[in-house]
């Protein structure tokens, strides 16, 4: 049975014990409203280690002011449920006074450079800041020896990792892979809030992501494809953040250059946000 734990001083007393017994800890955290790309992942930690926790904590720092911090998707007995299906051993969910005992806007902070500025770090200022500043709290908190992050958040992942070898985690950092609809649309608590007209529209992401892999692999010049895609969404009735290719560390690759390659779209379609990527060689 699933253990659900809400108080700081019982979690840490709980992953102690575990590791006075050998026992290696892995860690997923969540915002909640899960569904089966996040039961993978804690499927992938239960690999690596022999006790899996995962936390459920909805938090406000990695929302901008006109976002849906709100309206954002609360489900904790589904996702007890889930969890504890999918084998994690204990459920961490903190307050928010828990979390910033100063509140928020006394929290001390965590910035990563570079790497958080681009992409959605230019379309959602402030989002990734918000995002290192609870991992790390989280990664205090729960002390794991490994974590692992979806790669549908592709530039999230590039950023945690970062941040885990800057700050000196002794932490290892796993990447699941993207689970997908039946139609091919990346698995997301966002996209319940797609209208019925919508929802099948939104795969199109999918398509286009196809279609810059292989025009680019067919020698098309790449800020063409990058273009083509926006065109395609855009016809499809997307409004687009971006639509590019990037090397794995999100730099800008040359023409022809060989290697590995992701393509990458943020693009609205109605009110709701959806982001996907594919990687490639």
């Amino acid at each position: 049975m699933i253990e659900t734990i809400t108080q700081l001083d019982a979690l840490r007393a709980r992953v102690s014990g575990w590791k006075r017994e050998g026992l290696r800890v892995g860690f997923v955290p969540t915002m909640g409203n899960l569904h089966a790309g996040h039961y993978s992942l804690v499927m992938l930690a239960r690999q690596y280690a022999d006790r899996v926790v995962s936390s459920v904590f909805v938090n406000p720092t990695q929302f901008g002011p006109n976002e849906d911090f709100t309206r954002y998707p609360r489900t904790p007995e589904a996702d007890t449920s889930g969890l504890e299906g999918a084998g994690c051993d204990v459920l961490w969910l903190p307050t928010v006074e828990s979390m910033y005992p100063f509140g928020v806007e006394l929290a001390a902070k965590v910035h990563v450079p570079g790497v958080s500025s681009l992409l959605e770090g230019a379309h959602r200022p402030g989002h990734f800041d918000g995002v290192c500043t609870v991992v790390t709290r989280l990664f205090n908190q729960v002390q794991p020896d490994i974590a692992a992050f979806g790669k549908k958040d592709f530039q999230q992942l590039a950023v945690i990792r970062q941040m885990v070898r800057d700050l000196a985690f002794p932490i290892e950092i796993l990447g699941g892979g993207i689970v997908r609809e039946s139609d091919g649309l990346a698995m997301s608590s966002r996209n319940q809030y797609l209208s019925a007209s919508d929802r099948p529209k939104a795969a199109e992401i999918r398509r286009a992501l196809i279609a810059m892999r292989d025009a680019l692999l067919s020698g098309q010049q790449r800020t063409q494809v990058e273009e083509a895609a926006r065109a395609q969404l855009t016809a499809a009735g997307f409004e687009v953040d971006y639509s590019v290719i990037r090397r794995p560390d999100l730099s800008e690759p040359d023409q022809g250059e060989r290697g590995d390659k992701v393509a990458l779209v943020a693009a609205k379609l109605g009110k709701t946000r959806l982001i996907d990527n594919l990687e490639f060689s």
